[in-house]
């Protein structure tokens, strides 16, 4: 998803006149630390000026800090768990934090059925996302008078949930929370679904890819999430990041994590040709031009899939619009779509 986002943002930019070239250089981080860490140390050795990533907020942890030593600016664009920007000066993300998006869905879920008042909730204990997610949806559910019946702490490398899925509906759960990847997460809904569960389920950003459908299948049909990124936004630039995405990927709207990607370049790309114009790249060394670039950064503004988005000082992406969705599964239940349900 991320690769695909930031390949039509290459594509968009490099196509509209710009008087200073960019090169783009991929390295798989490979969704674990270590290779996090390897790439970060590869590229900023290499003499990049910026970069894009890590996927996940456990890599962010553990390479953001190799970057921000070397002061090379990072612009995170799928890093959602709390204190990321707070790694250092040379930190920023475009995703907005889990303690913004996680209440929306609980919301929802609880507006839908307002007599809800049995919780049961999973987490994957190995990854520090959804260890920080969960702490935040389980803040929420007690700001709404509902304490967990039951709370089930689960592996990422799992693919057998059936003893805490027991465990879980044995408490008789009117809504269940999962904080996991999509792989593990994925699994959980359809052993969910297989064994019984019938009620809601609210899911976080970790399942927020078309990657699910084909892990849980038809049992993705329902599950609310919220979101970053709705690609029914109606606005010029995402009507054209749909157009770019489809013609790659035939019906399929694009993913939050995708667009989010798209935005990762697109800050880079807008701050890189400022700071050209302003002479900022000019004369100065490898060091003074990235700090520079992160002063562009955090400065800029930017119109974005989505939505106008801008930085706070410290490198968290400010965003005024977001989304809750809903799951809705093709009748074969291979393909489905995050149909938008409330915009906030």
């Amino acid at each position: 998803d991320q690769r695909m986002g930031i390949g039509l943002a290459l594509r968009w930019f490099e196509s509209k006149p710009h008087p200073r070239p960019v090169q783009l250089a991929f390295e798989d981080g490979a969704s674990d630390e270590a290779s996090a860490i390897a790439a970060f140390n590869l590229l900023i050795r290499r003499g990049v000026i910026a970069l894009i990533g890590p996927t996940l907020s456990q890599q962010a942890f553990a390479a953001d800090p190799i970057a921000q030593r070397q002061g090379v600016p990072v612009v995170a664009p799928s890093n959602t768990a709390k204190g990321i920007p707070q790694i250092g000066s040379f930190i920023s993300r475009v995703s907005a934090q889990s303690s913004v998006i996680a209440p929306l869905s609980i919301d929802e879920a609880l507006r839908r059925e307002p007599t809800t008042r049995r919780v049961a909730v999973f987490f994957a204990q190995d990854d520090a996302y959804s260890t920080a997610e969960t702490a935040i949806f389980q803040k929420v559910l007690a700001a709404r008078g509902l304490k967990p019946v039951s709370i089930q702490r689960t592996q990422l490398a799992d693919n057998d949930f059936q003893n805490p899925i027991t465990a879980a509906l044995q408490q008789r759960p009117q809504l269940v929370v999962i904080s996991a990847q999509a792989v593990d997460g994925g699994n959980l809904i359809r052993q969910l679904r297989e064994l019984g569960y019938r009620g809601q389920i609210v899911v976080g950003n970790g399942l927020n890819t078309p990657n699910i459908y084909p892990i849980c299948q038809r049992w993705c049909d329902g599950i609310l999430i919220a979101q970053a990124y709705s690609p029914e936004l109606n606005t010029p630039i995402n009507v054209r990041f749909k157009q770019l995405y489809r013609q790659a990927n035939g019906d399929q709207p694009p993913p939050q994590i995708a667009a989010q990607a798209f935005a990762a370049y697109q800050v880079l790309f807008e701050a890189i040709q400022r700071l050209h114009a302003n002479g900022g790249l000019t004369g100065v060394t490898l060091d003074q031009a990235r700090t520079n670039l992160m002063t562009a950064v955090l400065s800029g503004t930017y119109d974005t899939p989505l939505g106008p988005i801008g930085f706070s000082p410290e490198g968290e992406v400010l965003q005024d619009h977001f989304y809750v969705a809903e799951v809705r599964m093709d009748p074969g239940g291979r393909n489905g779509r995050f149909a938008l349900v409330r915009e906030l």
